[in-house]
């Protein structure tokens, strides 16, 4: 088992946007960063592996290494789970209120640190500081969402159809949550399981991806400092190759009663299988792929605007990005050509700790060779590539530009594949029913996004697409308040919103016999 994640994430971009009293340039600066960790945190405890045998992280700008983290194993992953089965007998009975402190507490520190909390984001996952920062806010929105929640988690008193009984709906924590989650977003992907975890009175075992586990150790940190109970958050480091046990352990160990996953549908296909065994709750975030509609009614301004963001976030490393445009043969031409002068003047790739610096690169080797690979494919095949379609080797080892092609056929690798990387395929159509069949011809469906000023064909669309999330006039949609999650085999369950605690609550019934009312 690989996991190999895909995740979304609505990148901020505007300045707006950002924490306040932080500057959206700011470079990298040249400091300590206290809360850059070397080992794992279980049970209150900052620890190495049993075996002490570590993995180097590296800086997908230049591949240094930044730190070596602890490789841990089952028995490790036991070990947090013991602790944080354990702890969950204290926790569970904590008031919403208590509960609701602890997660502020955490918001404040995560507010008060996000400039070293970017930087560690930036070194690790190559994105440009700016984009870490917003990341930053949006996964802190989170936090503070769900300390509000905590307080909203309500039962039920039900009509009685029998005058001597009450019939009351309990809402209780399911016990140990188990959250795997991804490199491409390795803050927020973390606060929106655990926070929503959290405030509903679970412990939490986190897994971050193998390729950025120092921005959770930093989040323990600052859990810690919070004054999260010992065993309440803990938070373990594996490599590729200890991973697929690790995975496993969490998914069969009958002490984990809740797993949540965010990454691709093949790795969530097989952590469904491999949690049978127990029949454990599972929520599971996993791949998408986004058409992007822009009609003949659309305002071309604001569509190439949100094509910019929804496409080239994270160089296209989100599973809501855009990953199928089709544009209006009547627009096709002019939003070519807007969309094209937009990337040029737009993005400035490089190392993301440099202010002027808008993207950087791809997370890792695996993801360059793919997106070279599709490319190549669809050009010996005949397609068009209009902007971008090579490595950039002189800004270091994993930087591939932002490309724009057209005229790809079905015979082409590409043609119906999540693309993950800076690509941008742009098809032409025609009718709206053709448009809407090709967008619901993929078996995944987190998300889409279309283009439209004719208020009767936004609500026909908009029913009609077969996603989870629809954008309509907006290249941005995630927000706390807002259930997050798909439809087929994108996935099950959904994150934020009022929606994000059902997840990690068990419903008890209780039944009142016998009662005299008189």
């Amino acid at each position: 088992m690989f996991f190999y994640s895909k995740i979304m994430y609505p990148t901020f971009l505007n300045m707006h946007m950002l924490q306040r009293n932080i500057s959206y340039y700011t470079p990298l600066l040249n400091r300590s960063l206290h809360l850059l960790r070397d080992q794992a945190y279980i049970n209150g405890k900052w620890i190495g592996g049993e075996k002490n045998e570590t993995f180097p992280i590296y800086n997908p700008v230049n591949q240094s290494v930044i730190k070596n983290v602890p490789d841990m194993d089952v028995k490790d992953t036991r070990l947090a789970i013991n602790a944080a089965s354990e702890a969950f007998k204290s926790f569970s009975k904590t008031t919403a209120k208590e509960r609701s402190d602890l997660l502020r507490n955490w918001y404040n520190l995560m507010v008060e640190h996000t400039e070293e909390l970017a930087e560690i984001l930036t070194k690790e996952n190559g994105k440009s500081i700016a984009e870490s920062k917003a990341e930053i806010k949006y996964g802190n929105s989170f936090v503070e969402w769900f300390s509000e929640e905590a307080r909203r988690i309500e039962g039920t008193i039900l009509q009685t159809p029998i005058s001597n009984r009450k019939l009351l709906l309990y809402k209780e924590p399911i016990g140990v949550a188990a959250l795997i989650t991804p490199w491409n977003f390795p803050h927020a992907m973390i606060t929106r399981k655990a926070a929503a975890a959290l405030a509903a009175g679970c412990t939490c075992v986190i897994k971050p991806s193998e390729e950025t586990p120092l921005t959770a150790l930093a989040l323990a940190d600052l859990a810690e400092k919070a004054g999260f109970p010992h065993g309440t958050v803990n938070v373990i480091t594996t490599s590729l190759k200890n991973s697929p046990n690790v995975g496993r352990e969490l998914c069969e160990n009958p002490n984990v009663k809740v797993l949540s996953f965010t990454g691709s549908t093949a790795v969530g296909k097989i952590l469904y299988k491999q949690s049978a065994s127990t029949i454990k709750r599972l929520c599971l975030e996993l791949g998408g792929n986004a058409s992007f509609i822009v009609f003949d009614s659309a305002n071309l301004d604001i569509a190439v605007q949100g094509a910019m963001l929804s496409k080239f976030r994270n160089c296209g490393q989100t599973c809501v990005s855009a990953n199928r445009f089709f544009v209006h043969s009547s627009k096709f031409d002019q939003f070519i050509e807007m969309f094209l002068s937009k990337i040029q003047s737009d993005i400035k790739m490089g190392d993301g700790s440099k202010k002027e610096v808008t993207h950087g690169p791809l997370i890792k080797e695996s993801q360059l060779n793919m997106t070279r690979a599709l490319i190549t494919d669809a050009v010996e095949k005949g397609a068009k590539v209009h902007c971008g379609g090579t490595p950039l080797p002189e800004l270091g080892p994993l930087f591939y530009a932002p490309t724009l092609i057209t005229d790809v056929t079905k015979e082409m690798q590409i043609y119906n594949k999540e693309i993950f990387g800076p690509i941008a395929v742009i098809h032409k159509f025609e009718t709206e029913n053709e448009v809407i069949e090709n967008s619901n011809n993929t078996p995944v469906g987190l998300a889409g996004y279309f283009y439209s000023q004719d208020i009767s064909q936004i609500f026909r669309v908009a029913k009609q697409l077969e996603v989870g999330m629809v954008g309509i006039n907006e290249g941005i949609i995630s927000t706390a308040e807002a259930a997050f999650g798909g439809v087929k085999e994108s996935g099950l369950g959904r994150e934020g919103s009022r929606h994000g605690v059902e997840d990690f609550l068990e419903i008890k019934y209780v039944c009142l016999g016998n009662l005299k009312y008189y």
